[in-house]
């Protein structure tokens, strides 16, 4: 699992990159890495953009940390993953500096990018919108990666100190939510809970919201943290067995539901009520599930299968498509800004190049005198021996970013048939094939 945040740069901003590149956090820079522009000439070439922008604003960057549980990952996959995370995020628009630290027990991603495009001068927007997307897309990223992944909902607002503490058996979080989950099937109401958890050592504070406090523990913890199953009436509701976790409605007509997931509860299951709804809704389903075979025309469990294997070859194929597009929109972007700023200093450079006191040249002209170098050395490095023609790169770009328009939707769309089709495919199978579908809910 990481853990993310971000923070901007107002004036620091060489000093921040400086930080990050130290030898003795980075392995003796070995894992440090940078995208548009030079590892010791970063700042420059952000502050050139910005110049080239007609920014003014007092943003300069931003800074992200990525940290990763302790013992979860190797020096390289966390780098791989931080590259992975910037790209993403990124899309291939801003310069920036990665570096992994390995100076601590948990393994950290420092990523500082501009605050300004070099594709289209464009500024970063950093909100909740933004930041949640960071967020998603890093659990993507370690859920492919096969690292644990923090569940929407289930741990919002934890540290990374406390979910480390929670995996070491030491959150006091975690034991509260355990103890309260155990007694639950044992009281008949919810005040002999509460004196349950006190003969347990639990300090309770009633009010307007009920706490709990462990011995040892600093401060009290409001039940409703814990989640949306801890709270006064949630539990109340549990001890009953009338409970029922609150979910998102989806509608029929857009996607089948999955077959319902009984309430995790042995009164909730003995629950006679209970039991009657359940049969209901698998009904529901169960219809929905023959008409979705209908509509589609699949008359044999073997046609279903040849459908979700063509549906997910499909999704593939798009997907890979798509980053084939986006890699290629990255490095004609990136190739776009060194021509730009070879043509734009050249004379600069040639006229250090012809001074007869180029110390005294260089002292008022060292920035755009590196900036040029930079460049001459990145064209070198892509092998580009002719400057290509910029009206006919930036041609080739806007068509690409057309096409990658399209096949995002084309691959939303994918993955919404493979989700259906998948679903169908587990609704025929508890159908068909009961037992086998217990045991294969049961392994999970």
């Amino acid at each position: 699992m990481a853990v993310t945040k971000t923070h901007p740069i107002k004036s620091t901003l060489k000093a921040a990159i400086d930080y990050i590149l130290n030898p003795e956090k980075t392995d003796g820079k070995l894992l440090a890495s940078s995208f548009g522009c030079g590892l010791e000439t970063a700042d420059i070439e952000f502050a050139w953009t910005r110049e080239a922008a007609g920014d003014r604003g007092t943003h300069l960057g931003r800074h992200l940390i990525q940290s990763f549980a302790v013992g979860e990952t190797t020096p390289e996959e966390a780098h791989k993953i931080g590259m992975e995370l910037a790209g993403a995020v990124l899309g291939g628009k801003y310069e920036f500096v990665l570096t992994t630290h390995v100076d601590k027990d948990h393994l950290h991603n420092h990523l500082i990018f501009n605050a300004v495009s070099f594709v289209d001068y464009k500024k970063y927007h950093s909100n909740k919108q933004s930041y949640h997307f960071i967020r998603r897309t890093s659990d993507r990223i370690c859920k492919e990666h096969g690292l644990s992944v923090v569940v929407p909902g289930q741990d919002k607002g934890k540290s990374y100190a406390e979910y480390t503490a929670e995996k070491q058996g030491t959150s006091y979080k975690a034991k509260l939510k355990t103890a309260i989950d155990t007694l639950i099937p044992q009281v008949k109401d919810f005040d002999e809970l509460l004196r349950r958890l006190q003969e347990m050592g639990y300090e309770i504070k009633q009010g307007k919201y009920i706490s709990f406090r462990a011995a040892g523990q600093e401060r009290f913890t409001r039940t409703k943290t814990l989640g949306a199953a801890y709270t006064e009436e949630a539990i109340k509701e549990r001890i009953k067995g009338v409970y029922v976790a609150k979910t998102k409605t989806l509608r029929e007509d857009k996607k089948i539901r999955l077959v319902v997931d009984l309430e995790n509860s042995i009164k909730a299951q003995q629950s006679a009520g209970y039991e009657r709804w359940a049969t209901i809704e698998n009904l529901k389903r169960a219809a929905a599930t023959m008409n979705f075979l209908t509509e589609h025309g699949i008359g044999s469990y073997e046609e279903l299968v040849e459908r979700c294997d063509a549906v997910a070859a499909a999704s593939i194929r798009t997907r890979e498509s798509l980053r084939d597009t986006e890699q290629r929109i990255a490095d004609l972007a990136l190739l776009g800004k060194q021509i730009d700023t070879y043509r734009k200093l050249k004379p600069v450079y040639d006229r250090y190049k012809a001074s007869k006191d180029k110390e005294k040249y260089l002292r008022g002209h060292e920035s755009e005198i590196i900036l040029f170098e930079a460049a001459a050395r990145a064209l070198k490095e892509m092998q580009i021996k002719k400057l290509p023609d910029l009206a006919a790169l930036r041609k080739e770009y806007r068509s690409l970013n057309d096409r990658k328009t399209k096949l995002y939707e084309d691959y939303r769309q994918a993955k919404k048939q493979m989700q259906e089709y998948g679903v169908v495919k587990k609704n025929v199978d508890s159908i068909l094939y009961p037992s086998q579908s217990r045991a294969r809910e049961q392994e999970r």
